[in-house]
């Protein structure tokens, strides 16, 4: 199966630091088997890069625009008590594309990917919008997308990441209002979620899950 290993961010490594993240001397931290790397002089910021473990084809170099590498993950999973945040493992990585079929094809022929499930969500507000979702191991990976391509098209790019943690209860308490909205009841059945606002200065969107078995 295709997993995660990395994904490369251009950010401000304090930031990631500030939310509860162990981010060591080289700017790397590892949530689950997944190393985060954070490139505070990246030209761009956001995630701009991952590298897979057991793709079907090494030779893949971009999937639907995503600059994709290969590598391995790490040898033993992060752990949460490193974290202050509690940080278990990544719950989902999101990717945004203007045209979801044709991403979804991309990751099913380039990574060996079947698709498990599409949901239609739908905001008050916002328009209507599309999910596909993929197992990579301990990652899901959500891919999001209008109902029908936008006619702009433009290539798939990696959005936001949420992080399952040990306990959302106190991940909340130790970021604070300022930095973190109420928890919510989470798409999943029992589970909550919370966001993490603009304010804590990360150039991702990241959410906080609770653990399954956190009620």
């Amino acid at each position: 199966m295709t997993t995660i290993a990395e994904l490369h961010v251009g950010d401000d490594p304090l930031a990631w630091k500030t939310i509860g993240l162990d981010v060591d001397a080289g700017h790397t931290a590892h949530v689950g088997h997944v190393r985060l790397h954070i490139h505070p002089d990246a030209p761009q910021r956001g995630i701009f890069r991952w590298v897979l473990a057991g793709t079907p084809d090494e030779s893949v170099t971009e999937v639907d625009g995503l600059p994709t590498g290969h590598g391995e993950p790490p040898s033993l999973a992060g752990l949460a008590p490193s974290h202050l945040l509690g940080a278990e493992v990544i719950d989902h990585l999101v990717v945004g594309t203007p045209d979801l079929d044709r991403t979804v094809r991309a990751i099913e022929r380039r990574l060996g990917l079947p698709l498990r499930r599409t949901r239609d969500a739908e905001r008050a507000g916002q328009p209507k919008m599309r999910q596909a979702f993929f197992r990579m191991g301990e990652v899901v990976l959500e891919v999001v997308g209008p109902p029908e391509p936008d006619p702009a098209d433009g290539p798939a790019a990696f959005w936001g990441v949420a992080f399952t943690v040990a306990s959302l209860e106190e991940a909340v308490d130790f970021l604070g209002s300022d930095l973190v909205s109420d928890p919510k009841p989470a798409v999943q059945p029992g589970r909550w979620i919370a966001t993490v606002r603009p304010e804590a200065g990360l150039s991702v969107p990241v959410a906080l899950m609770s653990d399954e078995a956190e009620r």
